[in-house]
């Protein structure tokens, strides 16, 4: 099924996002993770993409055991920075041999050393691409806090517009810790003609180290009560654990009292995590 009408079908979607083995490490050891994180029922499930194509092989091998082991409609992340049209037809064809239809477009990080072909350089041009090749369904990224290479916050949405143009047809957010944040970034989308579906990106944070280092990574800026929540619980695991489900729980719950029906939980391939958020919300979910 194309994600694009599971967001147009469903009132209420909840979805999750895994990352696979690193290129080497056998699919085997992610099996029981992935089956655990299918049994929740979530809407769909992600696998990312390692940068450069660093784990394509196990992105692709991860997102048939989803789909079609598993039976949950798996979306296949590709970046396309430092690849060339060969490399990306034939992970395409790979896609498609597996009956894999949904695919989210990123450009990617740049490798430390650097790039040998600059065939693409904006997700834009790989969701071109995508869809010169088969009829997938292609989602792409958005920055509610606006990205770190944007000028100001209205390049970063005129470059969510080239995305549209291209054949993009839903987004996925970054992260976010302040609801706010999101409400102020869609209205901005939709007085730029901006309407497509929208998944909202939370992070439940158990750990306070990862999540100081993915903030200086992305830009995304933590508020006072979140701040808060690091500072008086970072050096007890199993309260920073507890603190952070509860807090992801309440940004959800606020998202969909406030009319945000799609929310995507980046799960860190930890299904306790997803499993406890899901067991909170089990009657807002229905």
């Amino acid at each position: 099924m194309k994600i694009i009408d599971i967001l147009n079908a469903k009132k209420i979607t909840v979805s999750c996002e895994l990352f696979p083995p690193k290129a080497g490490t056998p699919l085997s050891d992610a099996k029981n993770m992935i089956r655990e994180i299918a049994e929740l029922k979530p809407s769909f499930m992600s696998v990312t993409y390692g940068a450069g194509g660093t784990t394509r092989d196990n992105t692709v091998e991860v997102a048939n055991e989803i789909q079609n082991v598993n039976g949950i409609t798996a979306l296949a992340h590709l970046t396309c920075i430092g690849a060339d049209a060969k490399a990306i037809n034939s992970v395409l064809d790979e896609l498609k041999a597996k009956n894999i239809t949904n695919i989210l477009a990123l450009r990617g990080d740049m490798p430390p050393e650097g790039c040998t072909t600059n065939e693409y350089i904006y997700a834009s041009q790989l969701t071109e691409a995508i869809l010169r090749h088969s009829d997938f369904c292609v989602g792409g990224a958005c920055y509610p806090e606006g990205h770190l290479e944007s000028k100001t916050l209205q390049d970063d949405i005129d470059s969510l517009k080239i995305k549209i143009d291209s054949g993009c047809s839903f987004l996925t957010t970054q992260m976010f810790f302040d609801n706010n944040v999101l409400y102020n970034f869609m209205f901005r989308l939709l007085k730029n003609g901006i309407n497509v579906p929208v998944v909202a990106g939370i992070m439940p944070v158990i750990n306070a180290k990862q999540i100081e280092r993915i903030c200086s990574l992305s830009g995304t800026a933590l508020p006072p009560r979140f701040r808060a929540i690091v500072d008086r619980f970072a050096d007890n695991s199993a309260a920073m654990k507890q603190a952070g489900i509860a807090y992801a729980t309440e940004q959800i719950i606020d998202l969909i009292a406030n009319g945000v029906n799609h929310i995507h939980v980046y799960t860190m391939n930890k299904p306790d995590i997803a499993e406890r958020i899901m067991s909170n919300l089990s009657e807002i979910f229905e």
